[in-house]
């Protein structure tokens, strides 16, 4: 076989014309020290706050400190993979999380990936985990309400959608009771709900997800989780995460509610990483923006204008408070940020009120705006009979002679702590809620003895159920008129001849 010159150096000609000189540049630096879930890198001098570091083994780091002769890098995954005098990369990109209707029914972890063993999860979009709040221009007024199906809370403590109400109170008080109940009744409602479990065990996580699914309720939640036996800065990541995740469906035009449970272990997890770090400690050891840390993240929960959609995000970011201190430093903090809060009181909880609210304490600073007409109607009175009940009660055990007015105040008050009591996992609709209220205020109950009044409200809830059907949507939307009343005093006193 001849070779011809003539064709190598045409083949030749060809490989020079096409060939290309692909080199990949990044800017890289090296680890110069690794431990406790930090790396410190030397060399990346033009990398951004908050972007994320490329280590070898696919681990990846967030950059926190940006120092003079070195960055201090926060580890997310397995840090045993990496040594010291690794290369590490910059990527030129901020941290972001996968986003989408693909996520809903779905457990993740604190990277948006999933970890409920239903295989990955594809989405379209992916957004960064932090990004500036909306400006005032951008917000209208909070006037629509999002239902909890608590009649305490409903009745006293409205929440609006856009609001950021805090759930405060001790250990085991029923905090997470109520945010699963608040989830739950958005059911056949047009709210995705989004629930950020933060230092928890992951035992607890199974069981929320089971009550999640018995009750339905998973088609249109997103459990994101950075359990106890994770990195602190998983668990310092997960609010963020959760936050993006339902402005996703805010920007979409349509409702969110973010649920973070809870931000103490939160902000306990900022102050392992910032003292790693060695940021100088400052009250109560916690580092000097710790406030930040929560403002900047309850800040982004709003109700959009209209030329934005109309789309909204609440926020119910939950704090464990110690021996009912309600001013210790991270509880101060996160009042302050709010637009209220719901306070649980231990003694209340023990005493067998459940959910054990302190109306005294609680406040809702939307308040009536975000409360149905006919609800606003009926329960106008109702946090002061409370407040009255609850000062006559304690002079009563002084006083033994008690006139007729006090001795009817006092059995009016007893009922009235009596329906404001409600088993888990059992929402109520805005009928049902007005009309047991409606029953205590006009007085029909007065002479129900209180062992009673649980069976009373429970025949007249069924007694709605099966005959009153087209009345229970009337009066939702309805403003409480005379005729209302009338239809309202009837089916008292129907339900009253059966005891």
């Amino acid at each position: 076989m001849k070779i011809h010159p003539d064709e190598i150096s045409a083949i030749l000609k060809a490989k020079i014309n096409n060939f290309k000189f692909e080199i990949d540049i990044a800017e890289t630096g090296k680890v110069v020290q690794i431990g406790d879930g930090i790396a410190r890198i030397y060399g990346i001098d033009n990398v951004m706050a908050g972007e994320m570091i490329a280590f070898p083994g696919g681990v990846v780091g967030m950059a926190q400190n940006l120092e003079e002769d070195n960055v201090g890098c926060i580890l997310f995954g397995e840090t045993s993979k990496i040594k010291e005098g690794d290369i590490a990369r910059r990527t030129k990109k901020i941290l972001q999380v996968p986003v989408g209707d693909e996520m809903l029914g779905r457990v993740v972890n604190a990277l948006g990936q999933a970890i409920d063993g239903k295989g990955e999860i594809k989405t379209e979009e992916s957004h960064p985990i932090e990004r500036k709040a909306l400006g005032i221009i951008h917000r209208q007024p909070v006037k629509e309400p999002l239902q909890t199906g608590l009649k305490s809370i409903d009745s006293m403590i409205p929440i609006g959608r856009g609001q950021r109400e805090l759930i405060i109170g001790d250990r085991q008080t029923g905090k997470t009771a109520i945010a699963i109940d608040t989830i739950i009744n958005q059911k056949n409602t047009d709210v995705y709900c989004i629930y950020v479990a933060i230092g928890q065990k992951k035992s607890s996580v199974a069981k929320l997800v089971k009550v999640l699914v018995d009750h339905g309720a998973m088609d249109y939640t997103i459990i994101v989780t950075a359990s106890a036996s994770e990195s602190a800065s998983l668990q310092y990541l997960a609010p963020y995460t959760g936050c993006t995740m339902g402005e996703y469906f805010r920007d979409k035009g349509k409702h969110a509610l973010v649920i973070y449970d809870d931000l103490s272990k939160h902000a306990v997890a900022y102050r392992e990483l910032s003292l790693l770090l060695r940021r100088p400690p400052g009250r109560e050891a916690y580092p000097g923006d710790v406030f930040y840390l929560h403002s900047r993240l309850l800040e982004r929960a709003s109700k959009l204008n209209k030329e934005l959609g109309g789309g909204s995000l609440t926020a119910l970011p939950i704090i464990e408070t110690q021996a009912d201190d309600i001013t210790a430093y991270i509880p101060t903090n996160v009042i302050s940020i709010t637009d209220g809060q719901i306070y649980l009181g231990s003694k209340l909880f023990y005493s067998g009120i459940r959910p054990a609210i302190n109306a005294g304490l609680s406040v809702s600073r939307v308040g009536g705006n975000a409360q149905k007409k006919v609800m606003k109607k009926v329960t106008g009175q109702l946090r002061l009979d409370l407040a009255q009940y609850a000062e006559l009660e304690a002079f009563s055990k002084f006083g033994s002679d008690l006139d007729k007015a006090t001795k009817a105040q006092l059995l009016r008050g007893q009922r009235l702590i009596e329906i404001l009591k409600q088993s888990q996992y059992s929402p109520l609709s805005v009928a049902k809620q007005v009309m047991i209220i409606f029953m205590a205020n006009e007085g029909y109950l007065d002479k129900v003895e209180v062992n009673d009044v649980i069976k009373v409200e429970e025949e007249l809830f069924s007694t709605m159920d099966s005959e009153y059907d087209d009345f229970m949507n009337e009066l939702t939307e309805s403003d409480l008129n005379d005729k209302i009343k009338e239809k309202m005093r009837e089916i008292c006193e129907k339900v009253l001849k059966k005891f």
